[in-house]
């Protein structure tokens, strides 16, 4: 059995939502992000990163979302959330997610984790009045240019929709109207019917 360690409102509802799209045996804890609990002793030998997600499979910690979906994707080839048997597309949904991971996150990270980048307060000020332009920046790319639709990657459902649903939930906050987007608004929409997603945001209520 695979077990899913998450918090709340962070980017481990991809990986969540995709273990139980793939119909995978699994168990998840919840950290509580409030009381530090991602820096305790326990949770730091499964990921010394102190992050989420951290998937524990047979073989050992997996950490990254990318990482962990394609991971999940390969594990349940019969749930099909991933064109397994054509290296190329394969390859362009780990482009896609990559993006994700490694540049629209770390836009978004940028409003309150300030302090990985820079020490004064007159700095972070600057990083959270960029958020709405990168952020942004990035969704317009994503709507004008990688998103094939209805899916992201086209006709067929693929572990990139949990993955653009979950950063797409962050773009009120980042001051940024998803109505600028219409296609991954209507992605979104779509996303948040889906039983799977359903049951997992209820699983995830605080």
């Amino acid at each position: 059995m695979l077990k899913l360690y998450y918090a709340p409102g962070t980017c481990a509802l991809a990986s969540h939502i995709a273990l139980e799209e793939a119909g995978a045996d699994y168990t998840t804890e919840r950290l509580n992000f409030r009381a530090n609990q991602q820096n305790s002793p326990e949770y730091l030998e499964i990921n010394p990163k102190a992050r989420v997600p951290s998937l524990v499979t047979k073989r050992g910690v997996l950490t990254e979302t990318p990482a962990m979906l394609a991971y999940i994707a390969q594990t349940f080839p019969k749930a099909k959330l991933a064109p397994l048997d054509d290296v190329f597309a394969f390859a362009e949904v780990q482009s896609f997610n990559s993006y994700l991971c490694s540049t629209v996150h770390v836009a978004h990270a940028h409003k309150l984790r300030g302090a990985r980048w820079a020490s004064e307060e007159s700095s972070f000020a600057d990083m959270k009045r960029m958020i709405p332009k990168t952020v942004g920046g990035c969704f317009a790319l994503i709507e004008q240019k990688m998103f094939r639709g209805p899916w992201v990657m086209g006709e067929s459902y693929t572990i990139c929709d949990p993955y653009l649903f979950t950063i797409a939930q962050w773009l009120e906050g980042d001051g940024v109207d998803i109505k600028a987007t219409p296609k991954v608004a209507d992605h979104f929409k779509r996303m948040a019917e889906r039983p799977a997603v359903r049951k997992v945001l209820d699983a995830e209520k605080v």
